[in-house]
């Protein structure tokens, strides 16, 4: 036997012997293991930015058993099971990759990424029946981080052409956002939020235009400053300084050389 398929049977008997036996597996729902799927799928997003691949290795096998324990739910409520869980995907992926299982022909991956966005759009309309209009960004989940929001957004919009022709002229729209929030904040206005909305929207587009994934920058500079700010703190207490009682312009010598570690 294949060892990926003998791997794969063998997590599979041990979910059904934890649910069978374990008090705890016992007692888990959906509902119960949503936020821990959430928390496992934060905790591998830390190992790739961290390149940790041992750790990656660890946090897909915590996601699989996830998976794994979702599909022996579904199973036992008569919804579906694991096969229709991998057949779903397999047929999927079959379906919005025709340039490969069909004869459809792509120059690169942005027309592959547009290809996607199409045949998902037509399979929706056909899914969902009645009148109802069907919308590209329909696929967004509510419930996704804004910045992440933004980018799935952008990115859906772009498969069907919505977008701009070429960055020079999302730059031009992030200075724009960057004036019209300039004057909203010195007259004060209760607009201020709103364009400081839109010029966040605009410099995640920006980001996509230069290859950047915009959540990833953020979380690398929130990291840097701990890193530093931590420097800050530690390096200070040695000198016998305390936070809170030092100056800026104290602070700043010790920040000036976490800089350049």
């Amino acid at each position: 036997m294949d060892p990926r398929a003998s791997a794969f049977l063998r997590l599979l008997d041990i979910m059904d012997d934890l649910r069978a036996q374990c008090p705890w597996d016992r007692k888990q729902t959906l509902e119960t293991l949503r936020p821990l799927t959430i928390e496992e799928t934060y905790e591998l997003g830390d190992a790739i930015l961290e390149n940790d691949l041992d750790e990656v290795k660890k946090e897909l096998g915590d996601l699989l058993l996830h998976i794994v324990f979702y599909a022996k739910i579904g199973a036992e409520r008569n919804a579906f099971n694991i096969a229709d869980v991998i057949n779903g995907i397999c047929d999927k992926l079959i379906r919005r990759h025709p340039h490969i299982y069909g004869d459809v022909k792509v120059k690169n991956d942005e027309d592959v990424k547009a290809n996607w966005e199409r045949i998902k759009l037509a399979e929706k309309a056909v899914n969902g029946g009645g009148d109802d209009p069907q919308s590209v960004l329909q696929g967004v989940p509510r419930g996704l981080p804004s910045l992440v929001k933004a980018i799935r957004i952008q990115d859906k919009a772009r498969g069907v052409g919505f977008d701009w022709e070429h960055r020079d002229q999302v730059w031009e729209k992030v200075n724009e956002e960057l004036r019209e929030l300039k004057q909203e904040v010195d007259a004060g206005s209760a607009r201020q939020a709103d364009e400081f909305g839109d010029l966040l929207f605009s410099l995640v587009n920006f980001a996509r235009f230069l290859g950047i994934d915009p959540d990833e920058a953020l979380e690398r500079t929130n990291r840097k400053f701990i890193r530093r700010f931590r420097y800050l703190e530690t390096e200070s207490a040695k000198d016998g300084k305390r936070m809170g009682e030092m100056t800026l312009a104290e602070m700043d010598l010790y920040w000036e050389r976490a800089k350049n570690l």
